[in-house]
């Protein structure tokens, strides 16, 4: 699509609900059953008080959240509707293990036995296969907690080593490591350089010698004694938490699998970070390795005053000497070459948004420079890995879709595999993924720190404290404790071109 064909405001409702391929496979595995998640549970339904207006007035009331009651998610993909039916619009999903508050008193049972409860902030759940009242749940336990939403990243990381490590679901004792994994199992061990994630202490669930369960829409494997076989090769995993058990780390996935973490090693998390434009100015990012700052003596002449970091970030006043190629002035007091840097300027969008002062997102392929617009004024940029095949055919090559989109669906975290270098490679809880075209999307990187240079498989890969503030930043807005949230009409405008 070019720059100013027609937008595309509508994905296929099918990409959408089964979050279809982005920049490879998209899998996020254990949301698209639960589409039209079947009740799964029988309970009663509440009187409804009748006779008079006080009566009335205290059923609304029971249908409102707020009054300490709660509602779990028991599924990867509890989907959660604008209305008591599942035949409503989506509003989003809560992950397995999340709770929120919810109202006393079901609001009806239609297609759903177990009842329609209203959640905070807006939106039903139907009590089932995804959602219990009963927050003693052994999912909800076992989940322990939810994405820290705060952090840089919502959960720790590690990628796998070769051979990739075993998935547990139980914890297992020495005798079982041994059989399952070697004779060699201690030695290797020993030898290992397991990586150094935050201990807690061994989980009460686990420690009372329980199984792991499921949440409904996980995939399943075929279950041995203790294990479920090994994870893909090249695979890579969001730890809910991490402890020392039998004198060996083991972390505990979003999916409830347990992972020794000597089989691991960590993540390549890049601390890169753009620039926010909080004060009047322009974004400038330094591109060029010995970008040297300049201050003006009393003399007038420009003398050095050390180097600006390779891909640091600035904010520019605006005053130039020698023209827009010639030398820029920071709001820090030194000046930068403009050689050296990609500068986020002014500039409109092709369908009117930045006229209407509305927040967008421009994406330059070329540059490999996203900027964050409210109106015609930048508020952020950094750099960007868009999609190997380049200016390419995005139908025929890894190229990045080019066009004018909108955010239709973001998910705080989501599995993909084949995304890098690997059609075997297996990325869990890849951060804070916002679809904009189809399988297309802004999504964190844990796996590269090569920002600034086109890498991927055709989605727009950030550094993950960027694609963290982007994600704060655009709509549709996810509440806390929810995991996704989508709209197919009104998220924020991008625009992905070659300038």
């Amino acid at each position: 699509m070019s720059p100013r064909a027609r937008p595309s405001r509508r994905p296929a409702l099918l990409a959408l609900l089964l979050a279809l391929p982005s920049c490879g496979n998209v899998e996020d595995p254990p949301g698209r059953v639960l589409d039209r998640t079947p009740p799964g549970a029988t309970l009663e339904r509440p009187s409804k008080p009748e006779g008079t207006p006080a009566a009335d007035k205290r059923a609304a009331e029971d249908t409102e959240p707020g009054h300490g009651a709660k509602i779990g998610s028991i599924a990867m993909r509890t989907w959660i509707y604008v209305a008591p039916d599942d035949r409503s619009t989506k509003l989003g999903y809560l992950r397995a293990g999340a709770v929120v508050d919810r109202a006393e008193a079901s609001a009806g049972t239609r297609r759903c036995e177990g009842g329609w409860y209203r959640i905070v902030p807006r939106g039903y759940v139907c009590v089932g296969k995804g959602a219990t009242l009963a927050i003693d749940h052994q999912v909800i336990q076992a989940a322990l907690r939810g994405p820290d939403r705060a952090a840089t990243l919502p959960y720790a990381y590690v990628m796998s080593r070769s051979p990739a490590p075993h998935l547990y679901f139980r914890l297992p004792t020495d005798k079982d490591q041994r059989r399952v994994e070697g004779p060699t199992v201690r030695e290797h061990v020993r030898l290992a350089i397991t990586p150094n994630v935050p201990l807690d202490t061994v989980p009460a669930f686990l420690g009372e010698g329980r199984d792991l369960p499921k949440p409904y829409g996980a995939v399943e494997p075929l279950r041995y004694t203790v294990h479920a076989g090994r994870a893909k090769e090249e695979s890579a995993f969001g730890l809910i938490t991490a402890f020392e058990w039998t004198s060996r780390k083991f972390g505990l996935t979003t999916e409830l699998d347990l992972i020794p973490l000597d089989r691991t090693k960590p993540a390549k998390i890049s601390a890169h970070h753009g620039v926010v434009v909080d004060k009047p100015g322009l974004p400038g990012i330094v591109v060029s390795h010995g970008a040297t700052k300049l201050v003006e003596g009393a003399d007038g002449r420009m003398r050095e005053q050390g180097i600006a970091p390779w891909r640091s970030g600035w904010i520019l006043t605006g005053n130039t000497k020698g023209g827009e190629r010639g030398l820029w002035e920071t709001t820090e007091g030194f000046w930068l070459p403009a050689e050296t840097m990609l500068i986020g300027t002014p500039r409109e969008d092709p369908v009117g948004h930045a006229r209407a002062g509305k927040k967008w997102i421009d994406v330059s392929i070329k540059k490999q420079l996203l900027v964050a617009y409210e109106g015609t004024r930048p508020v952020f940029a950094t750099l960007v890995s868009t999609g190997r095949g380049g200016m390419s055919d995005p139908e025929k090559t890894t190229a990045t879709m080019r066009g004018v989109f909108y955010v239709h669906a973001k998910h705080v975290s989501g599995t993909m595999d084949g995304e890098e270098g690997s059609d075997s490679f297996d990325l869990r809880d890849v951060p804070y993924i916002q679809y904009f075209h189809e399988g297309y999307a802004l999504h964190g990187a844990y796996w590269h720190d090569e920002f600034g240079k086109a890498r991927s498989h055709g989605c727009v890969n950030l550094a993950p404290a960027d694609a963290k503030w982007l994600f704060d930043w655009t709509d549709p807005v996810v509440p806390p404790e929810w995991h996704g949230a989508v709209n197919l009409e009104g998220g924020t405008l991008v625009w992905t071109h070659g300038g």
